[in-house]
């Protein structure tokens, strides 16, 4: 059984409802920080994140600090029951440190040095960058961690990019150097004798530029390597002068959706808690389903990297946002339902950016709890102050996390190898959509997931999905072996087993590492053009029960069966008549293989089988309207259940014969719930 969570620490014993905010943009308007402090307790807050772009105000000129307006700034959100996550402001670094110390600028690919501007204009490997972010986060330190409203450090704001100069080229050769030993190594592992590119020296080595070497995939890989592992030195460099100074304060640094210019696997490693910034496109398109399941994934990934620890939504929008291609506003009841989806996935937090909108600049007409109105009589902020009046009910909540016994693989290494391969089908080969094709089947049946990374323990889970996983470790393979011989089900796909971590293919049969416990052998792989289709047709006996035609479509493997069962059959090409859908049983376990791209339709039926054979329950055990999602968090004695309803109109949901107990009007709950438009209803019930 999944650990229970302890809270981070006492003052994060609650959840938490706020926003990031900029008082610095209004220090010329005194009166603005008083009336915010006002609207503040109308909107039901109690957590404001602050100083991630302050660095300006505080050290206006080299070596001299102002940090007389943050202390007015935190001691009174502090008197007026706010408390505070304390950013460090590397976000972006100002004017007269771009003018005076040019280093700490990027150089991008192309080897051009980028101008003073944007944010995340900064080389992580400079020097003088890391002297000055030292310099700032120590006075901060020594001035804040022992003040009684810090319940955290925001570390930097969403961490990305990379930088190709000088400082960075030679780091990457002493990355290179430590990870190979050898040259020859190196030449291997790159296999760089392809078009006469191999190192001689050490000195030859640099990274990725659109006017050199774009087309060594191990190269490219190892770059992006670099740059996380770049990144978390920065990070923890940031973290020291903090930690030194207060080692209790939780520090994290916000995530994006979906990323992938860093392994969040593996900076989950060093932040204390994960925290999140979700913009989900809320009605661009009549059914919801789609971008419902994407944000419940995106919330379940980042839930999962830490075991289940509850994560922290850091920001979302309280209305539209103005960097999307449409500045979409959310429909009645869309934005309690969107921000309990977060709480429902594993956040004990909901905050947005922004507090207040900018009067200026390209953020003025992105969404705000406060617009420019600057009043409380909006319909936005009557429906923020709705959802602190709803976290205020929800604190037991806090320890409680999500126990799926269901795992996705979802992996960002391997992501960037599927697509950086140069085939079978570069119009598109689709990874990120395929895991999500496969997570929705989940989420519209009730059953809770957790979206890993190869690197992740496989044995507390029943039944684990491995979609695309291109490149595949023996190591991997072992650990896959090992969890379908103990009893476990394991199920993948087309294009899986092809390479290994410094993408060399292997060279004894595809799926390489996975080919003994799948029993199948891939010869060749077809990708179909978009106008193309093929379909595939179940064995009338197969153990499943499943039966008729699915259409196929993207991707189609020709596969021959070593000892595997074939459950469907190709109906067309001159692949007709071959294996499509295998299954092998593995010790007291099943490994099932889908050789081509499948529909939603179909696997929302084969999961629905495989949920049976495995004896997984979903949350409620009852078929779900569409549109309507359900999941749960648990404690030791209690299931909080939380029925979310993604359709614009009002739906019936069935409850079993459980006893529930409505959350916030403590009233007895049985029999079925009826759900407003977009509404939400959170359950309580005894837990086995």
């Amino acid at each position: 059984m999944r650990e229970m969570f302890k809270p981070l620490s006492e003052k994060l014993s609650k959840m938490l409802h706020g926003a990031d905010y900029n008082p610095e943009q209004w220090l010329d308007y005194p009166e603005v920080f008083e009336e915010d402090l006002r609207l503040m307790k109308l909107a039901n807050v109690n957590v404001m994140s602050i100083g991630m772009f302050s660095w300006g105000k505080l050290e206006p000129e080299e070596g001299v600090f102002d940090f007389s307006w943050m202390d007015h700034v935190i001691d009174r959100l502090h008197e007026n029951g706010v408390a505070v996550f304390l950013s460090t402001p590397s976000g972006a670094r100002p004017t007269w440190m771009s003018e005076k110390y040019p280093e700490v600028l990027r150089v991008s690919a192309n080897r051009v040095r980028n101008l003073h501007g944007m944010r995340h204009n900064h080389c992580y490997t400079s020097p003088i960058y890391r002297e000055k972010i030292s310099i700032i986060n120590r006075q901060l330190a020594e001035r804040y961690a022992d003040h009684p409203g810090i319940v955290g450090w925001h570390i930097s704001n969403e961490y990305g990019g990379d930088c190709h100069c000088d400082h960075c080229q030679k780091a990457f050769r002493k990355w290179v150097k430590n990870k190979y030993q050898t040259l020859d190594k190196l030449n291997h592992a790159w296999w760089t004798t392809f078009w006469s590119h191999t190192y001689t020296s050490w000195s030859q080595v640099e990274s990725p530029a659109p006017h050199g070497e774009t087309m060594v995939h191990g190269q490219n890989l190892d770059w992006k390597r670099f740059v996380t592992d770049q990144t978390i030195d920065f990070y923890l460099h940031e973290l020291q002068p903090l930690k030194d100074k207060n080692p209790d304060i939780p520090a994290t640094a916000n995530f994006m959706v979906l990323y992938d210019g860093l392994n969040y696997d593996k900076f989950a490693q060093v932040v204390d808690f994960i925290s999140w910034d979700s913009y989900p496109t809320w009605h661009e398109a009549e059914d919801e389903r789609r971008i419902a399941a994407f944000t419940a994934m995106n919330h379940d990934w980042f839930r999962s990297m830490k075991n289940g620890q509850p994560f922290y939504l850091m920001e979302s929008t309280p209305s539209a946002t103005n960097w999307q291609d449409m500045s979409k506003l959310k429909k009645p009841g869309m934005h309690l339902l969107s921000s309990i989806q977060a709480v429902a996935h594993g956040s004990n937090s909901v905050q947005y950016f922004q507090w207040r909108k900018s009067r200026g600049s390209s953020e003025k007409f992105h969404g705000a709890v406060v617009d420019h109105y600057g009043g409380e009589k909006t319909r936005v902020f009557k429906d923020v102050a709705e959802v602190g009046r709803v976290l205020a009910e929800l604190n037991e909540l806090i320890t409680a996390s999500v126990k799926p016994e269901v795992a996705i693989i979802f992996d960002t290494e391997n992501r960037w190898a599927v697509n950086d391969a140069q085939g079978p089908r570069n119009i598109g080969i689709h990874y990120e959509r395929t895991v999500l094709e496969h997570y929705q089947a989940f989420w519209e049946q009730g059953i809770p997931v957790d979206v890993i990374s190869m690197e992740r323990d496989l044995l507390q889970y029943k039944l684990v999905i491995a979609p695309m996983v291109y490149m595949t470790s023996e190591d991997f393979g072992k650990r896959v072996e090992s969890f379908v011989e103990a009893g476990g089900t394991f199920v993948t796909t087309y294009w899986s087993g092809i390479v290994n971590e410094t993408d060399l293919t292997y060279l004894t049969g595809f799926p390489g590492p996975l080919r003994h416990v799948l029993g199948i052998w891939s010869e060749e792989i077809d990708g179909l053009y978009d106008h193309e289709t093929n379909y595939i047709q179940f064995d009338q006996n197969n153990h499943l029960g499943l039966a008729g035609e699915y259409e196929v479509r993207d991707l189609c493997e020709i596969i021959h069966l070593e000892d595997a069962e074939a459950l469907a059959y190709y109906g067309k090409d001159f692949y007709q008549g071959r294996p499509a859908l295998t299954v092998n049983q593995f010790g007291k376990g099943k490994a099932y293989y889908m050789a081509a791209r499948q529909n939603l339709a179909f696997h929302r039926d084969f999961y629905k089988r495989l949920l049976a054979e495995t004896g997984i329950e979903p949350v409620i055990n009852q078929s779900l309207p569409e549109g309507v999602s359900v999941t749960a968090r648990s404690n030791q004695t209690t299931d909080f259940v939380f029925l979310m309803n993604f359709n614009n109109r009002e739906t019936k949901v069935m409850l079993d014969k459980k006893e529930y107990q409505n959350i916030l009007t403590k009233a007895q709950v049985s029999n079925q719930v009826t759900l407003a438009a977009f509404g939400v209803e959170i359950l309580k019930r005894k837990r086995k």
